[in-house]
């Protein structure tokens, strides 16, 4: 095994300079070479510590890793189930696209549970928002600005969709109370109050917003990891296709602006559905796979220390 070994020599401008030597012998005890005065613990420590951080860090990084691997999946998992129960017991999102009197007659026959039920639907997706922030540092790119702009709109796509989704915990409760108790005038009066937080915290927040700024982040990580290989390259493939296909939902929205506007019925629940399954992919694949950017490289001052 190589030893490294050190000694003083007078440099020409009268400082101590600091040879290194190469010789194959075992190893000298560190405490040898303190007793013989070759070298004091401050000079050690200078070029032993730099391979004790740089583990440190990667086993950091690989934790992290981890930690935004397991919510991507948490959040995919724990909204789809939400999500299933609402569809079955509130017919949701066609309910979406009814009049007042049907949706608010319906909710209010749904009761408390229904109400738990959005609740949970939208703190199970709102779980999104971490592991989307930690994603440059997770990847090893925190210096790609296109990724950092795809991260903030991300980030603000789960925030519009909280929005969205605790309307229906906050906002539509009280309506539907009164909806049920009022007379034809009265009624008339709450469904419009119904339409236009519907249009603007349903339509243009949760959904047009809030899903386009969604598609912009996939589309963004998708390309990255197509160009430079940091998860597998069928991820990004993937990515692209299902954030397209989602895309197609954008149809739907506008009709409840703009009448006649071209519709793909099935681009909601295909794409949505197909969005989801990504993510999951996502955080499996950071859970268990290693990105090609965090392998565990010894930094030149720890080589040089310990060859």
């Amino acid at each position: 095994m190589a030893l490294v070994r050190y000694r003083r020599d007078q440099a020409t401008d009268g400082r101590d300079q600091i040879l290194l030597q190469l010789t194959s012998s075992a190893v000298t005890p560190l405490g040898q070479v303190f007793a013989t005065g070759e070298l004091s613990h401050d000079r050690v420590s200078r070029h032993c510590l730099p391979e004790r951080r740089h583990v440190v860090t990667t086993e950091g990084s690989l934790t992290l890793r981890r930690i935004a691997g397991a919510l991507f999946l948490i959040s995919a998992l724990t909204f789809a189930t939400a999500a299933t129960i609402l569809s079955a017991t509130f017919d949701w999102p066609d309910i979406l696209r009814e009049p007042a009197d049907v949706v608010l007659t319906r909710f209010a026959s749904g009761g408390p549970s229904l109400v738990w039920t959005w609740f949970a639907t939208a703190w199970t997706y709102a779980i999104l928002v971490v592991p989307i922030l930690l994603l440059p540092t997770v990847l090893g790119r925190r210096d790609d600005v296109a990724l950092w702009v795809a991260t903030f709109a991300g980030a603000i796509s789960v925030l519009l969709a909280l929005i969205g989704f605790l309307r229906w915990v906050f906002v539509v409760p009280p309506l539907a109370r009164m909806y049920q108790d009022a007379d034809d005038a009265n009624r008339a009066a709450l469904a419009a109050a119904w339409l236009s937080q519907h249009q603007f915290g349903g339509a243009l927040l949760g959904e047009h917003l809030g899903q386009l700024l969604a598609i912009g982040w996939s589309l963004t990580v998708s390309i990255i990891v197509i160009r430079t290989r940091v998860l597998p390259r069928w991820l990004g493939v993937i990515g692209l296709i299902v954030s397209v296909l989602y895309l197609f939902n954008q149809g739907d929205i506008l009709a409840t602006a703009l009448p006649g506007f071209p519709v793909f019925d099935l681009a909601g629940l295909i794409g949505s559905t197909a969005w989801g399954l990504w993510v999951a992919a996502l955080g499996i694949t950071l859970l268990f796979r290693r990105s090609s950017g965090q392998r565990s490289v010894r930094s030149p001052e720890a080589t040089t220390a310990t060859t």
